[in-house]
């Protein structure tokens, strides 16, 4: 996420790797991600308005071996196997590794740090920093969003699928994204994320509409025509019902005639213990 920080040295550990024998090479991939799908149920939660979740980060430090285990099966996806997955299947497996060693790299100084950028200095931010390995090479999580979910999927979606571990993102959802229930999580998070009105909302002193930074520094990937949207309007018009209770204010983001101001991104920890 290149664009969603000023520029920060990973201070972390070596590429995560394992000398077991993985899931991967023994009995085929598991698409249905059940280790990474239990970790989440049982440390991410929905906040009451379920719009943002929390994360037991706590939690995932006491089953870090488990997680250690579940990214080190991950890593061992080689290139030819990752072409043999459906567009779906990759599109999950790209999802649910950006999230998953998102939480393994908090875990790396947790709880020493209030945010992901305290992981990193002037000279490489934490997106940057390379420290696992996948599809057979040495990665860091700008090359998972950039140079893969970006710009090979053009689903602009996938930014409130993926998790910078921060308050200001989208929620991470408690479950694993799979490729069958793929659009659905997707159609799904971008609602509750328009519905959030601590990130996106009309405002009916100023006239005008506040929406989340995101917004701002993807703009272009809600402007190709994906998705139906060729315009941020047209986004705004589509999701009218979730920005706003008001019937006038509606009718004012159907027509697409709404001023729009891009709010403060909130950095800090999204950390259930905080």
């Amino acid at each position: 996420m290149h664009r969603r920080h000023a520029l920060t040295v990973l201070v972390i550990g070596p590429l995560i790797s394992s000398t077991a024998t993985t899931l991967a090479q023994s009995s085929g991939f598991d698409h249905d991600y059940a280790r990474w799908d239990a970790l989440l149920k049982a440390h991410v939660k929905w906040l009451p308005d379920g719009k943002q979740s929390r994360v037991n980060y706590r939690g995932f430090a006491s089953e870090r071996a488990v997680l250690h285990q579940v990214l080190a099966q991950w890593s061992e996806v080689t290139p030819a196997g990752f072409a043999g997955f459906t567009p779906e299947q990759r599109m999950a497996f790209l999802i649910n590794a950006y999230n998953g060693f998102t939480v393994e790299l908090i875990l790396t100084q947790y709880p020493n740090l209030k945010s992901i950028k305290d992981l990193g200095s002037l000279l490489r931010s934490a997106w940057k920093g390379k420290f696992f390995s996948l599809l057979g090479e040495s990665r860091n999580l700008d090359w998972i969003e950039n140079e893969q979910l970006r710009l090979k999927f053009s689903d602009p979606r996938v930014h409130t699928a993926i998790n910078c571990a921060s308050i200001g993102c989208p929620a991470l959802r408690p479950e694993a994204f799979t490729a069958g229930t793929l659009n659905a999580q997707l159609a799904d998070g971008m609602s509750r994320f328009m519905g959030d009105h601590t990130r996106n909302r009309y405002n009916t002193e100023s006239g005008k509409l506040e929406v989340s930074a995101i917004f701002k520094w993807f703009r272009e990937d809600f402007e190709k025509g994906n998705k139906g949207f060729s315009r941020l309007d047209d986004v705004f018009a589509v999701y009218a019902d979730q920005l706003t209770d008001d019937s006038i204010a509606r009718a004012k983001l159907a027509s697409k005639t709404v001023g729009v101001v891009f709010l403060d991104y909130d950095w800090s920890l999204n950390d259930l213990g905080r």
